[in-house]
């Protein structure tokens, strides 16, 4: 009998256990993103070059659109992954056109890939899909 009750409750702490796991989404809210950018726009001057950016609007709390390379673009949102209800997470991009950086947290990401370089945020910058045909960006979720 006591075996019994042993083996069930190592199962209960099996279930348990592989019941748990790690949080691996950030909490910023999903919004339809779904607009097209024409880089010869004169709003639009500093997506010419490669390592530019603008800031638009859109997502949750603003769009940041990054020329990785020549034919590649990255696209992310403004919102802080560190603490998202605090409405002074807000994203913006540094003086070294290469981060990104929160001045509430303190939080700094790179544009490169989004991932956390430096502070207490746990989870890279929400990111959005984009395509580029020559002259026209597609950003969308």
């Amino acid at each position: 009998m006591e075996l019994f009750f042993i083996h069930r409750f190592w199962i209960a702490v099996l279930c348990v256990l592989v019941s748990c796991k790690k949080n691996t989404e950030s909490a910023i809210p999903y919004v339809s993103v779904n607009f097209y950018i024409y880089t010869s726009d004169p709003d639009f001057i500093d997506l010419n070059a490669v390592g530019g950016w603008t800031y638009v609007t859109g997502g949750s709390r603003g769009i940041i659109i990054y020329r990785y390379s020549n034919t590649e673009f990255k696209a992310y949102d403004r919102h802080c992954t560190y603490n998202p209800s605090n409405s002074c997470a807000l994203i913006s991009v540094d003086v070294n056109n290469i981060q990104a950086s929160d001045v509430c947290c303190g939080s700094i990401f790179s544009l490169i890939d989004g991932s956390v370089n430096n502070g207490p945020a746990g989870f890279p910058l929400k990111q959005y899909q984009t395509s580029f045909d020559g002259s026209r960006l597609h950003v969308y979720n």
